[in-house]
């Protein structure tokens, strides 16, 4: 069974470009990738897993600096699932705020169409009216 894989490999299991793994390594959210004697980085199985919950994390929206923040959490230590969870919890009310701010947007958008139409109708109207009278 194979125990590293290459940035490529990584890349393609991932969905992350190569230049994204670097940029995230450059970050500090991943650490501790080995090299070969090339100097070719050499992933673990670990780092694929950690890279998939990384983009799960985009994914959410969540920011980079607070991708970091997790990331610096202590793990395997007691309290640690609990602070955790208290950091998604701290997220996911973030997340309900945009969700809301997300639907006025969306009430304005629809407001404004609701005028446009509006506004066609009675243009339309108005010529149906003047083409009558001509």
């Amino acid at each position: 069974m194979k125990t590293t894989f290459s940035s490529k490999e990584v890349a393609a299991e991932t969905g992350l470009s190569v230049h994204t793994l670097r940029y995230y390594e450059q970050l500090g959210l991943i650490h501790g990738v080995q090299r070969d004697d090339n100097g070719y980085r050499q992933y673990t199985e670990s780092d694929i897993k950690w890279f998939q919950v990384i983009r799960h994390f985009r994914d959410m929206g969540l920011p980079i600096k607070e991708m970091q923040e997790f990331q610096s959490m202590p793990k395997n230590i007691p309290g640690s699932a609990t602070a955790r969870r208290e950091f998604m919890e701290t997220y996911r009310i973030k997340v309900v705020e945009q969700l809301a701010e997300l639907q006025q947007t969306l009430q304005r958008v629809d407001d404004k169409i609701a005028f446009f139409k509006n506004l066609e109708e009675k243009e339309q109207q108005q010529r149906s009216s003047s083409s009558v009278h001509s």
